[in-house]
């Protein structure tokens, strides 16, 4: 198996079963055509969010990592009449790009608020409790950002953190990459917290070979 066999499966998968989106397409060409990182999720990895916040029956929904705002549509679109998203992202710039996407997708403040600044300084100035939180930010903080979604959530709030395999490297507990021992320093936090149960699931595609975090807070 190759990223390429990887990639067509994604490709097949999201032809299958998702309908054709230029909103959503739209977010991805302005983003890159702002110089933004093309480190979005995968288009079926977007409608997961989009599944598992509805299951969740999620009416509040916390995304750490903005970027383009391309996550932030698939989860504002899981929202009910009513319900509201706050999502936190550093760059000024990634955020001006976001706030556009999200415009055009029929979200303004009001549904989806963007929170601009180092989120570890942002987060405490929150109300919570989140019923859903999205965790897609810079992995070396990802132990902290656990952390803090914690003290956010309430019972039953599902807690999901993305690029957590890095490409296999988590299982290295020697690396010297910053991400790679923020991934390791989120798993020990998991595994001490009484108030989560979690489990990891390694994921192949358009994205490599990584995986992601799903949680519940008891």
């Amino acid at each position: 198996m190759t990223d390429k066999t990887w990639a067509e499966v994604d490709d097949y998968l999201t032809e299958a079963l998702l309908a054709p989106d230029p909103v959503l397409d739209d977010a991805l060409a302005d983003s890159a055509a702002a110089g933004l990182p093309s480190i979005a999720v995968a288009p079926n990895q977007g409608k997961l969010l989009n599944l598992l916040a509805r299951l969740a029956g999620a009416r509040t929904i916390l995304e750490i990592g903005t970027l383009g705002g391309y996550s932030t549509i698939w989860l504002a679109r899981a929202l009910p009449a009513g319900g509201k998203l706050v999502t936190c992202e550093y760059e000024p710039k990634h955020a001006e790009v976001a706030r556009a996407n999200l415009a055009r997708a029929g979200f303004g403040e009001d549904v989806a608020e963007i929170r601009v600044g180092a989120a570890l300084d942002t987060l405490p100035a929150l109300t919570g409790p989140f019923d859903f939180v999205f965790i897609d930010a810079d992995k070396a903080n990802l132990a902290n950002y656990v952390r803090a979604a914690l003290e956010l959530s309430r019972p039953g709030t599902t807690i999901v953190v993305d690029n957590v395999v890095r490409q296999g490297r988590v299982a290295d507990a020697g690396s010297d990459d910053p991400n790679v021992r923020g991934a390791r320093a989120m798993f020990d936090v998991l595994a001490a917290e009484p108030r989560l149960d979690a489990t990891a699931v390694q994921t192949v595609g358009t994205k490599g070979h990584d995986g992601f975090v799903l949680a519940i807070v008891g």
